[in-house]
Parts: structure tokens; C-alpha cells; sequence
């Protein structure tokens, strides 16, 4: 299958587009820099100049495809209704290409769209009132798709998805705890977090691409949901830090941004049982607590990621 991917120089992206490569497939990925060009040679992928922007661009990297994967979400957090009008733009554009070619699109949300407080599954609905609704017009858009004659499809990845280089919300909370001097949680730290590694998450694109029904919600979670305490402890006994809980008031100057204290003290437990039983999916990689403790996360400096 020639497949045809956006977002493939960001965190998780060169590990899809090696996982694919190395299944048989080839791939074709935008790039709108020189910088993201080279990597996607370096990779063994065919890069296509321009951006997310570029309507006319992905009309033609989908069209001479075999499939899409959609991973490209840009833009300035501060600006959430931009990205969300951006990421159901190249939805749209992506899945009008494929209409009635029976061709895959598999497109990337996150599992902040969905409730709070208790653990979700693939099969409950988005809350609109929660921590990420800018990313559900995009899920929406390319599930609509699937009564188009595509084989249309979302992974909603975990908030966390670890591996060597990771500079999200990982990187950015042991960060804070460098420059602050403890590692800290809120409240009791009971709040639960759900994890996935980098490489059981390119996996779990590439079975999708091969074989996921029409319509499919899948949820890229390896570890439904660990207490966030035990993360913060982690993090403090590899710096050598004190661990301190923080109220919700004291987080909110804490962490980057009062947002940022929000995400931390969510309690946002999430399910991949459907996921697993009908793909086959079986994450095999080490936890989030293993990374924390084997990996690079408390020694190695991490680069901003290759546009």
C-alpha cells in the first residue's frame, strides 16, 4: 500500500512511517520544510513539499495514495478555534480526495476530548464541555467520511505518548520540577493518566490502516490510567527532588499555565478494550513508570520537533 501520511516528522510520526516501511508499505509525507524533507529520507519515505495549509498539496498527496494517515495538528494552543478550523480543513480535503474509493483515512484526536472522572471507552461520546473540544470537529469530519465510500477511522492517542526524545506533557512537568526544585501533583495525586508508548502507538496506526472497519473509534492507550502521585514521585526520586502535592490554587502558578495545572490534576482514565480485541492490538512496550526510570526523560536534552 502506498500511503500517504501528514505529521510525519512530529513526535509519533517518523515511528508510524517506520512502522509502515517495514510492514511492506511505502510512503509519501508532507513536509514544509527542508529540515522535514531530510527526515522523511532519512526514513525511507518520499517527502511532498508544503503545509497543513496547503489544500491543493494534500488533495494531491491523497489522491496518488493508497491510503492516509493524519497526524498533522499545528497552530498556537492560544488560538484553539484556528487549529480546530485548520486540522477539519485538511480533513476535508484529505476525505474528498478518497470519496468513494473505499480507500482508508485514519485521522489522530487525543483522549482529553473525552469525559472526566471516569474511565471511558471507544463506544462513549466526546464531551464538548471538556479539556480538548477543539480536536472533535476534526474526529466528526472524518468519521462523516465513512458514509462516502471511505474507510474512515479515529485514534484518540493517550496525552502521553512516551519514548525517546518526548517533549509534551512528560517533558514539560519535569521541566517544571527542574526549575522549580520538586516534582509535584494535585491534590492527592489519585488523579489517573493514561499512557502509551511511541512505538505500540505506531503499531496500533499501521493495523488500523490495514484493516479497521469503516466508522472505527480506536483509543491508543496502553495503560488505562496511572496515578499521577506515582508519576510525580518517579520523576522526583530520579532528580533527586521532593515530591510535594500542590492545592488547585497553588498548581495554577506552579505549572506553564493555569490550562497546564488543569490537564495535570485531571482525572481522565480511558479504555482500549474494543481497540485491542478487534485489531489484535497488543501494546508490548515499557510503561510510562519504566521510561521514567530507564529512559530518557531525566538525562537527555530534547530537540523541538522537525517541521
Amino acid at each position: 500500500m502506498h500511503v500517504f501520511v501528514t505529521g510525519g516528522t512530529g513526535l509519533t510520526g517518523p515511528a508510524i512511517v517506520t512502522e509502515l516501511i517495514a510492514a511492506g508499505h511505502t510512503v509519501t509525507g508532507l513536509a514544509r520544510s527542508d529540515a522535514a524533507a531530510a527526515r522523511l529520507e532519512s526514513l525511507n519515505a518520499t517527502p511532498l513539499r508544503g503545509a497543513l495549509e496547503d489544500l491543493d498539496t494534500l488533495r494531491r498527496g491523497a489522491e496518488a495514495s493508497d491510503g492516509v494517515v493524519h497526524m498533522a495538528f499545528g497552530g498556537d494552543f492560544a488560538d484553539p478555534d484556528d487549529m480546530m478550523h485548520r486540522d477539519r480543513t485538511a480533513i476535508e480535503t484529505l476525505g474528498r480526495a478518497l470519496r468513494g474509493t473505499g480507500k482508508p483515512l485514519i485521522c489522530t484526536s487525543g483522549t482529553l476530548v473525552m469525559p472526566l472522572g471516569r474511565e471511558t471507552t471507544e463506544r462513549d461520546a466526546p464531551d464538548p464541555n471538556g479539556l480538548a473540544p477543539f480536536r472533535i470537529p476534526g474526529e466528526t469530519t472524518c468519521l462523516g467520511f465513512a458514509d462516502e465510500g471511505v474507510r474512515a477511522g479515529v485514534i484518540r492517542l493517550a496525552p502521553t505518548v512516551h519514548g525517546p526524545g518526548d517533549h509534551g506533557f512528560i517533558g514539560m512537568l519535569i521541566a517544571t520540577a527542574r526549575k522549580t526544585g520538586v516534582s509535584a501533583y494535585v491534590g492527592d495525586g489519585t488523579n489517573r493518566w493514561p499512557a502509551v508508548h511511541r512505538l505500540d502507538a505506531a503499531v496500533l496506526f499501521r493495523l488500523a490502516l490495514e484493516g479497521a472497519p469503516a466508522g472505527s473509534v480506536l483509543h491508543g492507550v496502553a495503560e488505562p490510567g496511572i496515578a499521577f502521585e506515582r508519576i510525580a514521585t518517579t520523576i522526583a526520586r530520579g532528580l533527586g527532588l521532593p515530591a510535594v502535592s500542590l492545592t488547585p490554587d497553588q498548581a495554577a502558578t506552579h505549572f506553564v499555565s493555569p490550562f497546564m495545572a488543569t490537564v495535570y490534576g485531571t482525572d481522565a482514565p480511558v479504555s482500549s478494550a474494543y481497540t485491542r480485541e478487534s485489531l489484535g492490538w497488543k501494546p508490548i512496550h515499557p510503561t510510562l513508570l519504566d521510561d521514567l526510570e530507564h529512559g530518557d526523560y531525566l538525562t537527555a536534552s530534547h530537540p523541538q520537533r522537525v517541521h
